[in-house]
């Protein structure tokens, strides 16, 4: 049962898809950008350059999340999501290490992330990785209550 990081198979888009809503839905609703990113992952994530790793447990997609081109020097970490019955086995920080591994090769300086307080779990995972709070920008998301950055 070794948990195995791969980057974004085609075949896989609709596990990113629905473990992002999964926890959305459980913890606020799937807002209007959410769809939009999820019916163009491929315009909105990946053709400006970002990737989405998913966490295979014995060919199972366990987890996943996304890293956004924001700039030439900054991209956000978005969509993390792990399901529910993987949670607990650290696969979060699997995920995370992939993300800072990608940013470093792209030679990103910065990583942000908007989040919400109520998400203490996903906070306290992003403050073990170095992340700070920062004021917030505009952004697309009503749940977003606090934005984070990682300076690599």
């Amino acid at each position: 049962m070794k948990p195995l990081i791969i980057t974004y198979q085609p075949e896989y888009k609709n596990h990113f898809i629905n473990l992002n809503k999964a926890w959305l839905e459980e913890f606020f609703v799937v807002e209007p950008h959410d769809n939009e990113v999820f019916d163009n992952i491929e315009s909105y994530i990946l053709e400006p350059g970002g990737m989405i790793f998913f966490c295979l447990i014995n060919n199972e997609v366990a987890g996943t999340v996304a890293m956004q081109k924001v700039n030439t020097t900054t991209y956000e970490l978005a969509k993390l999501a792990v399901a529910k019955k993987f949670q607990g086995l650290k696969l979060s920080n699997l995920l995370m290490d992939s993300c800072i591994a990608f940013a470093k090769a792209k030679n990103v300086e910065t990583i942000m992330l908007l989040s919400n307080r109520k998400l203490q779990n996903a906070l306290h995972l992003y403050e073990k990785y170095g992340f700070i709070e920062v004021p917030m920008k505009e952004n697309d998301y009503t749940r977003a209550d606090i934005q984070m950055e990682l300076k690599l």
